[in-house]
């Protein structure tokens, strides 16, 4: 399936229509991958036609996973590929103080070292301002049964309030009613979902990342459901947010949220090791 490109934001940028999330590839929700690994999922995503990858300069230890992408980057024609990465965190003494800064001065060393790290001469992406949907499978919450069963060991996601006690219990509803409609159109949980985002609107672009060439796959099939406007309204409303189970995200970070939105300079929060 060809992947058509999109204009993200007021910059212009031209962007594949899915692009790809790269956190998880360094370990957010889930074990690492090697560079080796990572970068050979990257190379497979833009052979298929993604080449819009997003990465942070906190994701994996040192910017571990702008490093991977650098490596994959030397094996792909970098005129051809959009790279997205983000800064403003500062964690000196790991994840126990989290200072947000937003100065000039530490932008632009921020720049300068996902520069190095990247092994690039520029950074793509200034948002405009483009939708790009952060955790558009709702960190694994569409992805499939397993997730909403049961957490893989050690995850992330046993502190999050969606998929712990009486919520996932409750959420356990809901996916079933989503499950039910992505049978009805042909198509697995997670296309319908990356679906539903498609056609919101083209300024918005899902990022779904992945460790497997099989869910890869998957997720460039989402552009094939088509959906009218009566079946996005019924997609909506078999998910009400007043009958979701739990925070969208776990109080640390609720909270964390809330400052970021009002300072740009050396709010320090305290966070459990």
């Amino acid at each position: 399936m060809q992947v058509p490109r999109v204009k993200l934001g007021a910059q212009g940028l031209q962007v594949s229509r899915v692009g790809f999330g790269c956190g998880g590839l360094s370990g957010i929700l889930n074990a690492p991958l090697s560079h080796e690994d990572g970068a050979a999922i990257l190379k497979e995503a833009f052979n298929k036609g993604i080449t819009f990858f997003d990465t942070a300069d906190i994701y994996g230890k040192a910017g571990d996973n702008e490093i991977m992408i650098g490596k994959a980057l030397k094996e792909l024609p970098r005129e051809q590929v959009q790279v997205a990465s983000k800064f403003g965190l500062y964690m000196p003494d790991g994840m126990s103080q989290v200072h947000v800064k937003g100065s000039p001065e530490y932008v632009r060393k921020c720049i300068e070292a996902s520069l190095t790290r990247l092994d690039v001469d520029y950074i793509d992406l200034e948002l405009g301002i483009g939708i790009v949907a952060y955790s558009p499978l709702g960190h694994g919450f569409f992805g499939g049964k397993g997730v909403v069963e049961s957490l893989p060991s050690q995850s992330v996601l046993e502190l999050h309030p969606r998929f712990t006690g009486e919520n996932r219990e409750k959420n356990k509803v809901l996916y079933t009613q989503f499950a039910s409609l992505a049978a009805k159109h042909s198509c697995t949980p997670p296309q319908l979902a990356l679906a539903w985002l498609l056609h919101q609107d083209n300024d918005v672009v899902p990022i779904p990342g992945t460790t497997k060439i099989k869910n890869l796959e998957a997720n460039i099939g989402s552009l094939a459901v088509k959906l009218t406007a009566e079946d996005l309204k019924e997609i909506a409303a078999a998910i009400p947010p007043d009958q979701v189970g739990g925070e969208r995200e776990c109080h640390l970070f609720k909270v964390f949220l809330q400052i970021c939105k009002y300072t740009t300079e050396k709010v320090i929060i305290l966070v459990k090791q």
